[in-house]
């Protein structure tokens, strides 16, 4: 990986991942109507049926759930990734001091033939910010505020199946300690921070001054990049990476976030539909997500 990576992007989106995205943000008791996803799709010239077809495949996967009504909602068991994702605004608060300790998973036990619970593993794994130090353990920096519980909680909501060791880990040799603290690249963590923070104050001020359409797809890619970089990032402590860097480039995110909201927020209106209760939805609008870890 190097540092181009946080280069923008071309604009493309594919249909699953637009659909993800746009129902990730609906809130509790609503859905989304097919009509409203082809218009979605429409404006990143993604056809009606590439739309319906990833609309079929995602709820035979149980990505996606739909009454019969021709609306659709994220399915239950997409929701517990879900709820990491939309918490991204707020993940720094998660975060205490560090000892220097470490929280570790032994995954010894688990085998390496069940692919679907491996993947699912996975993704609960990258989540949380954990790389491997070993075949058998994985680690991250003990800076959770709720530490080892809060981590096992976690991982058993994202589906971490059968549930592994969870501890604490502490005491590491000199050399084992330098492997450990070496699995994540601070320099390109770092680098990432402040690319992605410009990238979003020059975004920010460009985009009042976009076509509705424009500001929509605009808000939707750079957005969602930023926010899937946040969701998935290690969340090391300040020893490890430069911290400030990195709350200026969530506090960028929500600047831009406020901006997006407005520019989807006409299409919301039109688009979603009442599941039960009446709930206000006068201030929800597109916040963009992160369909790759879903």
């Amino acid at each position: 990986m190097n540092q181009n990576m946080y280069e923008m992007a071309p604009f493309r989106v594919s249909a699953k991942s637009l659909i993800v995205d746009l129902l990730s943000t609906i809130p509790s008791g609503y859905s989304v109507t097919v009509g409203a996803l082809l218009r979605a799709g429409a404006l990143f010239e993604i056809g009606d049926n590439s739309m319906r077809v990833s609309l079929a495949r995602l709820r035979s996967r149980g990505t996606v759930a739909s009454d019969g009504r021709g609306v659709y909602r994220l399915s239950g068991t997409a929701r517990p990734v879900n709820r990491e994702v939309n918490a991204w605004a707020t993940v720094e608060s998660r975060l205490g001091d560090w000892d220097g300790s470490w929280i570790a998973i032994d995954t010894s036990p688990i085998s390496r033939r069940d692919q679907r619970g491996n993947r699912t593993r996975d993704r609960a794994c990258r989540l949380l910010g954990f790389e491997a130090l070993s075949p058998a353990l994985r680690l991250r920096p003990n800076n959770w505020r709720g530490g080892v519980e809060d981590v096992r909680r976690r991982l058993a909501g994202l589906g971490f199946e059968p549930p592994a060791a969870v501890f604490q880990l502490s005491a590491l040799d000199d050399e084992t300690c330098a492997r450990a603290r070496g699995l994540w690249n601070r320099a390109e963590l770092d680098v990432g921070y402040r690319a992605t923070r410009n990238r979003l104050v020059a975004a920010t001020e460009r985009l009042p001054i976009l076509s509705s359409e424009q500001a929509m797809i605009e808000s939707f890619c750079i957005g969602g990049q930023a926010v899937r970089q946040i969701v998935l990032d290690p969340l090391l402590p300040e020893s490890l990476v430069d911290g400030e860097a990195r709350r200026a480039m969530i506090e960028a995110m929500r600047a831009y976030d406020v901006l997006g909201k407005q520019a989807w927020k006409q299409w919301a209106g039109e688009s979603i539909e009442l599941e039960s209760s009446p709930v206000d939805r006068g201030g929800w609008g597109r916040s963009a997500s992160a369909t790759d870890v879903v």
